[in-house]
């Protein structure tokens, strides 16, 4: 049976694109339809966003997930070597002026990965430097906001 307009109309008005797409795969059938359309619209309603995101965009949320895992493993694996005093540098981050120096410091190492950046997409340049792409500036500059962040939350090296 074709599904009526009006039902139809309320479920463009009030549901996800992946609901709307599904709603495509269901068969209607008499009034049936009516309350299908909303136990759908109920169970959409209580889903969090994170549910509606990574339902709508499953690769991009799945990806988004997975390159979080490869930065807290680089991240651990660097501050291994670094141990936690090249962000703090050499303080105990104790004073506003230590954490000030250090938040400053993390800013010189992200302006120095948007410079390089900027130089190399503007100018349609290649990248020169062996070994480290473009996208290694992307989630360096993404992991130093993080650590920013763990510094100015007074975490850092705890």
């Amino acid at each position: 049976m074709i599904v009526p307009n009006y039902i139809l109309d309320e479920l463009e008005e009030n549901m996800s694109n992946v609901i709307k797409e599904a709603k495509t795969k269901v068969e209607w059938s008499g009034t049936h339809s009516h309350q299908i359309t909303d136990e759908v619209m109920e169970k959409h309603k209580k889903m969090s966003i994170v549910e509606q995101m990574e339902l709508e965009w499953p690769e991009m949320t799945k990806e988004f997930k997975k390159i979080q895992k490869e930065q807290y493993e680089l991240f651990l694996h660097k501050q291994h070597d670094y141990g936690p005093g090249n962000i703090s540098v050499g303080t105990q981050l104790q004073t506003p002026e230590e954490v000030k120096l250090s938040l400053t410091g993390l800013w010189f190492r992200m302006n120095d990965k948007i410079q390089r950046l900027k130089n190399l997409l503007m100018s349609g340049r290649q990248n020169a430097v062996e070994g480290e792409t473009i996208e290694d500036a992307y989630l360096d500059v993404s992991n130093y906001g993080i650590m920013a962040t763990i510094v100015s939350r007074d975490k850092w090296g705890k």
